[in-house]
Parts: C-alpha cells; sequence; structure tokens
C-alpha cells in the first residue's frame, strides 16, 4: 500500500548529531510511516558507517581530552538536570511523538512511555549525587582505595518499543559516570532518538559527550565493531544479541545486553480471579504486547483452568483495539508490516501445534488501514509448543494448565529465557516465597515491584548484565585499586 503524506509531515529530521553539531548525513532519508494510518509522518537520516566513524571520533576526541570526564561528578549532574527539566517541558509532545512513531496506544505513551524515560534520568542524577566513585575498603588483607573510573566511549543502541526510556537507560549512567556516548536509535523510532539529542544539546552538554546517529542493523555493527568503542549496550533482541556477543567476544569488549523474554505469570490456586486478570490486563498486554518483560505464559491450577481462562477471555474482549492516538485504545496497530506478519505467523503456528484459539487472533474490524492485530488468547498449550517457547512480541498469551505449585515452578523454570515472572496469590507472602524458585531477574508478586533502585535484567538467553541500580551505574565503570596512604 503506497503511504500518503499527512499534518504531521513537518516532522523533519535532515541531520544526525555528532560533535556537538548537526551534520548532514552521508546516508538517504528514511522516511517515518505511521504503524496506525500508513501515512508518512516525517523523515530522518539513514546513518552510515561513515556517520558513526565521524561519531566514535568525536567521542573518542572529547573522551581523551577529558571535556567530560575530567569535570567534577557535580557538574555532570548538573548538565542533566538541565536535560531533565527540558525533558520535562517537552512531555506531552513526546508521548504524541512515540504513538505517532511506532504506534504506542497514547494513553499509555503518557502513563508510561515518557514518565518512566523521565524517572530514569532523575535516578541517576540522584545517584550521581550521593554515589562514592573512591571508596576505602579495609578487612582481611592491605587496606586499600577503589576507584571506579569511566570505560570510555560507549555505545548505546535502543530499540523502537520504548524509543526513549531504553536510551535514558544507557545514555544517562554513562554519563554520569564520565563516558562519552554514540546512540543508534532504532530506524522505526529515529525522530524520537533526534529529539532526546536536541534536549542535551539545549541542556548544554559538551561537543562529542553525546552522538546521536539514527542507524539500521549494518551500521549498529559497524559501530559495535570499531575499534574507538569501549564498551555496548544493548536492549534488543536475542538473535541480535548474540551477534553483538560474538563482536565483543571476539575483541574482549565489555557489553551489557539486555534481550528478549517468555515470561510466566503463575497463578496460585487461592488468586482472586478478578484482581489477577486486571493485573494481567497490563503485564501481559502492555505496549500492545510489545514490552520484553510481559507476561505471555499464563500458568493455572488445572482445577481452575476453565474458570481462569473465561476470565482471561472476557477481560481480553473489553480491551479497545485502535486508533493510538484515542485516549480509550489500550491495543494499538504493531510498529511495522514485519512485526504484524511475525505475530499472524505465530498464531498459525500455534494453531499447527494443536493449541487451541479460544479468543481473537485475527485483523480487527473496520481497521483497514494499519498494522492491527486483534489480541489472542491460546488454551490446549504445552509448554513444550513454540508459542511457548519463543518470543513473539506482539498481543498473543497461552493458558498452560498445571497440577501442582512443584509443576508451576518447573513449568515457569522450562524456558531458555529468565527476564522476568509474576505470582499471583492471595497470600502475598506464599506468592513471594514461590516467586524466589524462579530464575528470572525480575519478580512481581500481584502486580507489585519493579523499582530503578534495583539491577533489571534477566537469566539465560535473557541477556548480560543489569540496567537501573548501582549495578546499572557500574556497567559503565572500570575498576581499579590504589594503596591506602597513611
Amino acid at each position: 500500500m503506497s503511504s500518503q503524506r499527512s499534518e504531521f509531515a513537518d516532522r523533519r529530521r535532515e541531520a544526525v548529531y555528532v560533535g556537538g553539531e548537526w551534520v548532514k548525513s552521508t546516508g538517504p532519508l528514511r522516511d517515518i510511516v505511521s504503524p496506525a494510518s500508513l501515512e508518512i509522518i516525517g523523515c530522518a537520516p539513514d546513518g552510515t558507517a561513515d556517520d558513526m566513524d565521524r561519531a566514535v571520533a568525536a567521542a573518542r576526541r572529547a573522551f581523551d581530552e577529558g571535556t567530560w570526564s575530567g569535570l567534577p561528578v557535580t557538574d555532570r549532574v548538573r548538565h542533566l538536570e538541565r536535560a531533565g527539566e527540558l525533558y520535562a517541558e517537552r512531555a506531552g509532545e513526546l508521548a504524541e511523538l512515540i504513538t505517532a512513531e511506532m504506534g504506542s496506544p497514547i494513553t499509555f505513551s503518557r502513563r508510561a512511555q515518557g514518565p518512566i524515560a523521565q524517572h530514569v534520568l532523575a535516578y541517576f542524577i540522584e545517584l550521581g549525587k550521593r554515589f562514592e566513585f573512591e571508596q576505602v575498603r579495609e578487612g582481611l588483607s592491605l587496606p586499600a582505595r577503589v576507584v571506579h573510573d569511566p570505560s570510555g566511549v560507549v555505545a548505546a543502541i535502543a530499540p523502537w518499543n520504548y524509543p526513549q526510556a531504553l536510551l535514558l537507560m544507557k545514555i544517562a549512567p554513562a554519563l554520569i559516570t564520565g563516558c562519552t556516548v554514540v546512540a543508534k536509535p532504532s530506524p522505526e523510532t529515529a525522530i524520537d532518538g533526534l529529539v532526546l539529542a536536541e534536549i542535551f544539546d539545549e541542556a548544554g552538554i559538551p561537543p562529542g559527550v553525546l552522538n546521536v546517529v539514527p542507524a539500521d542493523r549494518a551500521a549498529g555493527e559497524h559501530l559495535v565493531s570499531h575499534p574507538g568503542v569501549d564498551r555496548v549496550a544493548f536492549t534488543g533482541s536475542t538473535a541480535a544479541g548474540r551477534r553483538i556477543a560474538e563482536i565483543c567476544g571476539r575483541d574482549l569488549r565489555r557489553c551489557t545486553l539486555e534481550l528478549g523474554g517468555k515470561s510466566a505469570a503463575l497463578i496460585l490456586d487461592d488468586a482472586d480471579v478478578a484482581q489477577t486478570m486486571e493485573g494481567l490486563r497490563d503485564y501481559a498486554f502492555r505496549n500492545s504486547g510489545q514490552t520484553c518483560t510481559n507476561q505471555t505464559r499464563i500458568l493455572v491450577p488445572r482445577s481452575r483452568q476453565r474458570q481462569f481462562t473465561d476470565a482471561l477471555c472476557e477481560m481480553v474482549a473489553s480491551m479497545q483495539v485502535g486508533d493510538p492516538m484515542d485516549p480509550a485504545t489500550e491495543i494499538g496497530p504493531l510498529v511495522s508490516e514485519r512485526q504484524r506478519d511475525r505475530v499472524e505467523g505465530y498464531i498459525g503456528i500455534g494453531r499447527d501445534e494443536g493449541a487451541t484459539l479460544a479468543y481473537g487472533g485475527g485483523r480487527p474490524a473496520g481497521l483497514d488501514a494499519g498494522w492491527y492485530v486483534e489480541p489472542a488468547v491460546f488454551v490446549d498449550v504445552d509448554n513444550s509448543m513454540r508459542i511457548a517457547r519463543e518470543e513473539i512480541f506482539g498481543p498473543v498469551v497461552g493458558v498452560i494448565p498445571y497440577d501442582d505449585e512443584a509443576d508451576a515452578v518447573a513449568i515457569a523454570n522450562d524456558s531458555e529465557y529468565g527476564l522476568a515472572a509474576s505470582v499471583w496469590s492471595d497470600d502475598a507472602e506464599h506468592a513471594s516465597d514461590v516467586a524466589k524458585r524462579i530464575r528470572a531477574g525480575l519478580l512481581l508478586v500481584n502486580g507489585q515491584g519493579g523499582s530503578f533502585d534495583a539491577p533489571f535484567g534477566g537469566f539465560g538467553q535473557s541477556g548480560i548484565g543489569r540496567e537501573c541500580g548501582v549495578e546499572g551505574l557500574l556497567a559503565f565503570t572500570e575498576t581499579k585499586q590504589l594503596p591506602l596512604l597513611p
């Protein structure tokens, strides 16, 4: 279908941000297409390897000359505080931009997309104020000074599903520690990344400290393999993460990888049906199913399978699918035709494997344009099926029955992933005890949990390293010891 220009066609960004200047890319301009209407809403540069070379050179120069790392941490914090103020001033505009570019429902963009980005920035600002980058350790051996130095030049690569928050989870701690950054936003949400560059530029960030070049996977791989890069921080698919790990392993380059998930919601026998369904409304279908921590394996006691399945289908049927700019919409379009085709492909795989589609899974009536899929609920799902083992990244869940708690925990842990899970019960303490037995990085109890003060990351194929918390700050440092002089 050919795209048509819309009232958003003035959202044009024709330059990349390198060395404190807006410079013409050596690549073409890419049209940004609304996933809801298929209209062109703007354009942005499609960065190249040459652009990455220039960006790394600028970041390398800024780091080696001490332009940023040589500043007291209090001065670095002040620059980020100003960026936070500017972000807050543009919060409404930025929420609408995210919705326009990738289809996140506007209510969710206002409630979560923008606020998460602001909270991430505010958290690392406050952590930077109180964290001691030089500490004294005394114990069984000689006392020593432990110093946390900045890693150097960081390649920060983020996907399209949370285009601002996931970039800031890398940019903010990297800048606080004194690193310089080359950020690569996803092509689908390139304007979001360039707007962040505008904000930091207006905040007075010194030239070369932050560079932003939207680009595709080929240019991203060039960035990851660049000898001028000291550390890579990546969020994205497990397949892409494996490739990055391969490149970084070859050169012994440090990397943090936040990858995919196939998270389980473990519903215990005493769980309240209404409370659990209200929780899954968010935690299973967040961002139209395009969230790595979404609980898409719904584990229910076999004795109550029908009750929970009926309630789940009733809840999903009540979710409004439609225009993401409508505040009542809960499920918007998927980000692209490719993503819609992927999700529909998995719905077909589920049927072929013998699972029963209890609700949805088709294309919504009355939405002829846009990459829409009805939220889908599968039953008769076995944990060995592909729809229970592979990340779909869309509004598709599968109900899996279990016999007892030991069986439920075993099913939850029977996955190559280990990013997140939740446990639902009328007895929160017991639910917490069960949650401790699940091998995942983020555990929720009755929907509670998830703190920026705590590290976030996964077990197994869900990644390497942690973001947020003190661990997320230290990820951008190198540690050395010096003697404690008298």
